[in-house]
């Protein structure tokens, strides 16, 4: 096996998960400032399939193409004039986003200061499903719309990757979380923190709660949650809605109530990913992995996260 090559999941074209293929590729080498790090897991996200269908972040990608933003791995070599790690180190990391990172990999490189050390007490497949999902849920809560104790929370999609910890961070920051997600994943979701939750498929959720000042919108069009959820914000609240951004009829019905929007799109944030571990690493905060795959299973572990049903995230093991 040369060390010239690796071995990484690659797309040549855009297309449903049977274009994903096995392959073996030129091994990386860092650039100055840049680390390579053998990566020994990497999560799957919506982007990645949405991306891999020709949408979500398609328009910025070269193809052939390695899909994949979620890493946890160990430093293997540092380029010129990195200080802060070091070969062996445990790191995980969203390097790049939104462009190519290639994580269906064995190796990845990117600049030292986007990867922070991996919460001691989690393997490398349950950080690598933590990085995306983590950051897009602090960057809504903290950095967006800087959620503080009393206040109310609406999460919607409560129980996939960004809700779950969404739920978690909101409850953490003091506030009264209310949570959307079918009725099986109610009792696990009361477990992570959430003070309320509906089952959106028996109940429409502005029946079933009272005034909230934020919304993490993990739903935007699909059924008009994004619309809906002006109707139960306050105002002067706000409805930050991250799939498709702030559409044009959001914007209308929230201006006419007086309700502030937002648009998100996750970036990378070694700090924010280190305070994440602290929280973690202190029992605070829990990540879910429903299923794992080996890496030449990405088609497989694409067609399972399109059917919208998983509970937290699933990620691949490069060991396996």
């Amino acid at each position: 096996m040369s060390e010239q090559t690796m071995r990484a999941v690659t797309i040549e074209e855009f297309g449903g998960p049977e274009v994903l293929t096995a392959d073996r590729v030129a091994r990386p080498e860092p650039l100055p400032t840049e680390v390579l790090v053998r990566v020994h897991a990497a999560g799957i996200n919506p982007v990645d399939w949405k991306t891999r269908a020709g949408h979500g972040m398609a328009g910025l990608q070269t193809l052939p193409l390695i899909l994949g933003w979620d890493v946890s791995g160990v430093v293997e070599e540092v380029g010129f004039g990195v200080t802060t790690l070091a070969p062996g180190d445990e790191v995980y990391a969203m390097p790049w986003f939104p462009r190519p990172a290639g994580g269906y990999a064995e190796f990845v490189t990117a600049p030292s200061r986007q990867f922070a050390r991996k919460p001691a007490s989690l393997s490398h497949v349950e950080a690598a499903a933590l990085p995306l999902a983590a950051l897009t849920a602090w960057q809504a809560l903290v950095d967006t719309a800087r959620v503080t104790g009393g206040q109310r929370v609406l999460v919607h999609a409560a129980a996939g990757g960004v809700g779950h910890l969404a739920v978690q961070f909101a409850k953490h920051l003091g506030a009264e979380v209310i949570a959307t997600a079918r009725e099986p994943r109610h009792t696990w979701l009361k477990e992570l923190g959430a003070d309320e939750t509906i089952d959106y498929t028996r109940q429409r959720f502005e029946e079933a709660t009272g005034k909230v000042d934020v919304v993490i919108d993990l739903m935007g069009a699909a059924d008009d949650t994004d619309v809906r959820s002006v109707s139960v914000t306050r105002p002067g609240g706000l409805v930050v809605s991250i799939p498709g951004g702030v559409s044009d009829t959001l914007a209308a019905a929230a201006g006419q109530a007086g309700v502030r929007t937002s648009p998100l799109l996750v970036e990378p944030d070694a700090a924010a990913l280190t305070a994440v571990a602290g929280l973690v690493d202190s029992g605070a905060v829990r990540v879910e992995v429903e299923r794992t795959f080996a890496l030449e299973q990405a088609a497989e572990a694409h067609r399972q996260g399109e059917t919208n049903r998983t509970r937290g995230k699933l990620v691949l093991e490069m060991t396996r």
